[in-house]
């Protein structure tokens, strides 16, 4: 590593004016689990990190009755994970969170620095874009608000300023008739990367009705997308085998997925299809034939 200045803000408007006055070769750092590789193979070379370390309120996860959760950017997916409040109303949010990459990232990896790295293979953006998040994004003149769709641009970009900072994670409170699961596909249990994700949630009446529905699909393209044309097939419908193989059909006409080392395109359709699939006729209770 190159030696650098390490800044320690207690502010969010301190982080963003440091990052003006320290130019484009300063860096965030919070749970430092990309950064740091990025550095240790010379990929990377800020002259500067600054610090949100000392920025307490970043950390904090609050959830208000018929409003919804807040969740500061610093958040560990360790502790997303193990609280109460989202485990209770958030289920499919921990759920996702305890399945994040190993122990040692899920320890000192932030939803943040998650979020603003912009890594397509990853879990969170996927299940936070079924939820409806928002993000906080906080600059030297004040904050704005973005849909997390908005945030995402591309592969490994993201809307995010040269002098802005992601403060907190917004989620809006769930219906009471609604469900959501995660899931997730890997090529091999040695992986923690996954190479297809999928997010649903639905509003639900007599098991199987669906009245609406937002589907999520992440890892497998250049950033998380809203699976809409399978959303608006289903809204209304009572589910069946037939249907969520159809929605899954559908789902996959609409998708653009990346080629790498991992797995070509074809593969991740033909795979995103069958996850789209199965999560479908788990969430319902269908019994596959």
């Amino acid at each position: 590593m190159h030696d650098f200045t390490y800044l320690e803000p207690t502010t969010a408007q301190e982080a963003c004016q440091l990052l003006r006055e320290c130019g484009e070769d300063s860096r965030i750092i919070s749970g430092g689990t990309a950064l740091l590789l990025g550095m240790r193979q010379r990929m990377l070379s800020p002259t500067h990190l600054i610090s949100l370390g000392k920025i307490d309120d970043l950390s904090n996860i609050e959830f208000e009755p018929g409003v919804g959760l807040s969740i500061g950017a610093r958040a560990r997916h360790a502790d997303i994970a193990s609280s109460a409040v989202i485990q209770e109303h958030f289920p499919m949010l921990a759920d996702m969170a305890r399945q994040v990459a190993n122990p040692q990232v899920r320890n000192a990896g932030t939803l943040g620095g998650n979020l603003c790295y912009g890594d397509p293979a990853t879990d969170p953006p996927g299940c936070l874009m079924a939820l409806g998040a928002q993000l906080v994004i906080a600059g030297p003149e004040g904050e704005r608000l973005l849909p997390i769709e908005d945030f995402l641009v591309d592969y490994f970009q993201t809307a995010l300023g040269p002098d802005e900072i992601l403060t907190h994670v917004l989620v809006p409170a769930l219906p009471d008739d609604a469900i959501g699961s995660y899931t997730r596909f890997l090529r091999t249990a040695a992986e923690h990367r996954p190479l297809v994700n999928v997010a649903l949630l639905a509003r639900v009446e007599n098991g199987t009705h669906c009245k609406e529905i937002r589907m999520a699909l992440g890892a497998s393209t250049p950033t998380a997308v809203r699976l809409t044309p399978a959303e608006q097939l289903l809204a209304g419908q009572t589910l069946t085998l037939a249907l969520a193989a159809e929605a899954a059909n559908i789902a996959v006409q609409h998708i653009n997925p990346i080629s790498d080392s991992r797995g070509s395109a074809d593969y991740r359709a033909d795979m995103a299809r069958v996850v789209i699939r199965r999560a479908l006729i788990n969430l319902f209770g269908l019994t596959a034939q």
